[in-house]
């Protein structure tokens, strides 16, 4: 089944030519199904860029997804063209009486801020709240998901001397969780940050699940049942040139930055990066898509009243 988009979004004709199955909204109206709605909550500067990267992912599975995009209200995007963002997304102020199956939150390149220093934070702590009743899982991304977990449960993040950039190897803590059906014994993921979650302050907060570890960069997906989350810290969704163009950004500028571990053949940046997480990627996203699914209220009214 397809991907709900508006016929004239980037992403549409992109996941086309993928071979992705995407289906106009005008043509979904006329349909008699009960779509399974989620938002995303996109805080990053590329908005068309990570449009795609999560409309790639859950279009991949066999539901059929309304897909909506949602920005902070007052915060103004410098690097997206403001008739895209007044053509494709709203304002979570004029959301907020909604209901969805799922919700993802993004990263966004404020890490070296604290949490209170972010300008939109009071109105996003308020989306936080916000899922508890009107959202029936959530997915926090990165920034995202380490915004959520300190909101819920008071885990800080802690500043990197250097920065976690590069394909880590991963383990799977928790073979047996539906979100991590098909996953291989460990796996290789993209991560690219400056602050870090510990362990131990993780294991210390009851009602929360560690899923994904790393023994260089620590773990990277926790399920928080009590809150209807899963918090990731790295990027499954990141395309196969990603983690190239941040590091060729970076080079361009003269900034310090080393080459992304474990990324290209050799470690050689001349040659073309190997995508070697693709398909735990589809794995994830499926999965929780499937979850949603499997647990959600048919009348979308009863979202979060239980």
């Amino acid at each position: 089944m397809p991907i709900t988009l508006p016929a004239n979004l980037p992403a549409y004709d992109v996941l086309s030519r993928e071979g992705v199955m995407v289906m106009s909204d005008t043509r979904a109206a006329r349909q008699d199904i009960r779509q399974i709605k989620i938002g995303l909550l996109n805080l990053m500067p590329k908005k068309i860029q990570t449009e795609n990267q999560f409309a790639r992912l859950i279009g991949a599975t066999p539901l059929q997804i309304d897909f909506r995009l949602i920005r902070m209200s007052e915060h103004q995007t410098k690097n997206t063209a403001a008739e895209h963002m007044e053509e494709f997304y709203k304002p979570f102020q004029e959301v907020k009486d909604e209901k969805f199956d799922g919700l993802i939150i993004t990263g966004a390149p404020i890490e070296h801020l604290p949490f209170e220093e972010v300008t939109y934070w009071d109105e996003l702590c308020e989306v936080f709240d916000w899922t508890q009743t009107n959202v029936h899982s959530t997915f926090g991304v990165c920034w995202g998901g380490m915004a959520m977990i300190n909101h819920f449960h008071g885990v800080p993040k802690h500043s990197l001397d250097a920065k976690a950039f590069g394909c880590i190897r991963h383990s799977n803590c928790a073979p047996a969780s539906p979100y991590l059906r098909g996953f291989s014994d460990d796996l290789v993921m993209p991560v690219s940050r400056w602050t870090e979650l510990r362990r131990d302050e993780i294991k210390a907060s009851p009602g929360l699940e560690i899923l994904l570890d790393s023994p260089e960069t620590g773990p990277a997906l926790v399920e928080d049942a009590g809150h209807r989350a899963l918090y990731i810290f790295n990027h499954f969704e990141y395309d196969s040139g990603t983690l190239k163009e941040e590091y060729d950004r970076d080079v361009e500028a003269g900034k310090t930055i080393n080459v992304p571990v474990n990324y290209y053949p050799e470690n050689d940046p001349t040659r073309p990066p190997t995508n070697r997480w693709r398909s735990h990627a589809h794995l994830l996203y499926g999965n929780w898509i499937n979850e949603i699914y499997q647990t959600t209220p048919f009348d979308m009214a009863e979202i979060g009243t239980s």
